[in-house]
């Protein structure tokens, strides 16, 4: 494997790569339809910060595999997968530690290159990330079915085109976006 981390122009003395951060939401919702409100996530605090390397595996839709210090030992850092909602503030920081070097690479951590990522974000990269998740999206359904691969901006326009086609906005609420293929009535004005 390569090493692609920063160059000696990208980093400051010290850094050993890039990496996207996050913290912990204050409020995360669980149980059923969402009622069950905590503080923070069962391995960590409100307002953790999480590291999240880049995925090698697909741990699940909307989930991440995370790296932070767990709520109840906060001198050693865990690998738990997280729900991306549990999330908020993303943004990409500098790796500095060699502790968190090793648990960002998990099992791929080499003991002879103890300083060097395995699988390293570069900057650009993470920094698209983290804007991609920090715009509020929303799902989206067509004719009553589900497209979880297609999301709209919150408040979602009115027109959408997906694959040459253009689709109309049907319904916004709570249970997300409703577009139809179908436009929608004209508004008869009768002349004065």
């Amino acid at each position: 494997m390569t090493y692609t981390g920063p160059t000696e122009e990208d980093t400051s003395d010290g850094m050993l790569g890039w990496c996207l951060v996050a913290n912990v939401a204050r409020e995360t919702a669980h149980g059923e339809s969402g009622l069950d409100i905590q503080h923070g996530t069962k391995h960590f605090r409100a307002g953790a910060l999480l590291w999240l390397p880049p995925v090698r595996w697909d741990p699940g839709h909307c989930r991440w595999p995370a790296v932070g210090r767990h709520r109840g030992n906060s001198r050693r850092y865990i690998n738990v997968v997280v729900r991306a909602e549990d999330l908020e503030n993303f943004r990409v920081k500098g790796v500095y530690s060699e502790a968190l070097v090793r648990a960002l690479n998990g099992y791929e951590h080499d003991l002879a290159a103890p300083r060097t990522l395995q699988n390293p974000w570069t900057r650009e990269q993470a920094q698209r990330r983290a804007d991609a998740w920090n715009q509020p999206r929303e799902p989206v359904r067509i004719d009553g079915r589900s497209h979880p691969w297609i999301s709209v901006s919150n408040p979602p326009p009115a027109e959408l085109q997906v694959d040459g086609e253009t689709l109309y906005l049907a319904h916004y609420g709570t249970r997300g976006t409703h577009y139809s293929r179908t436009p929608p009535p004209v508004e008869w004005i009768p002349e004065s």
